[in-house]
């Protein structure tokens, strides 16, 4: 089994650094949620916790997963300031070994990319699986590696939006292709210099 190895990896990780994201929703998040009902939330490596923050201030009631309790504790401080809290689940999970249960209104996936080895069709296909009829799954990956990278320090496979679609295999009868597009994106390099990554953003209606 993955687990301790997968576990100590985003445990390290977390306790690099007092603060590892911005504390900021995802900008392809908030555009896309905006214009949806607020219902029953799935956030796939939630993280410090800013998108189910921002969901739950929005009126969703959030199921926030991450494997690292440090990362989950910080999620928990953030909620807990916002005044949010109680609007949100938060849950410790492996999504190579459990998954939360329940259904959702919407699952969102944002960069859920992994150094380590990680069966994303079979997490992704899962999280499609607990969306409820009129709801949304939301994927927002990297198209490649920084800009400023030379080279990765492990191989990583960035798939294209296509090919996270056809990975997923789900029934055109029961799925609407809302959005496949790849979106240009303004970032800081480590030495401060702005420059542009490209987002690939799935957005996949139950019908």
């Amino acid at each position: 089994m993955s687990t301790p190895d997968a576990k100590a990896h985003w445990e390290q990780h977390y306790g690099e650094r007092e603060r590892v994201w911005s504390g900021r929703v995802n900008v392809r998040l908030a555009e896309i949620a905006s214009a949806l009902t607020p219902g029953r939330a799935l956030d796939l490596g939630c993280g410090e916790g800013a998108d189910a923050v921002w969901l739950a201030e929005r009126g969703w009631e959030v199921v926030a997963v991450d494997i690292s309790e440090t990362a989950l504790q910080r999620a928990r401080s953030a909620a807990e300031a916002r005044g949010v809290s109680e609007r949100i689940d938060f849950q410790q999970h492996d999504l190579a070994e459990s998954f939360p249960q329940g259904s959702f209104d919407l699952a969102s996936a944002q960069f859920f990319h992994s150094k380590l080895p990680l069966d994303r069709p079979r997490i992704l296909g899962l999280a499609a699986q607990a969306i409820r009829p009129g709801g949304t799954l939301l994927i927002v990956d990297h198209s490649g590696p920084p800009p400023w990278a030379s080279k990765l320090d492990h191989e990583h496979y960035f798939p294209s939006a296509d090919e996270v679609v056809q990975g997923l295999n789900l029934p055109e009868a029961q799925w609407e292709q809302a959005r496949t597009s790849s979106v240009e994106r303004e970032v800081a390099r480590p030495d401060g210099e702005t420059v542009t990554w490209i987002d690939n953003v799935i957005v996949l209606r139950r019908r």
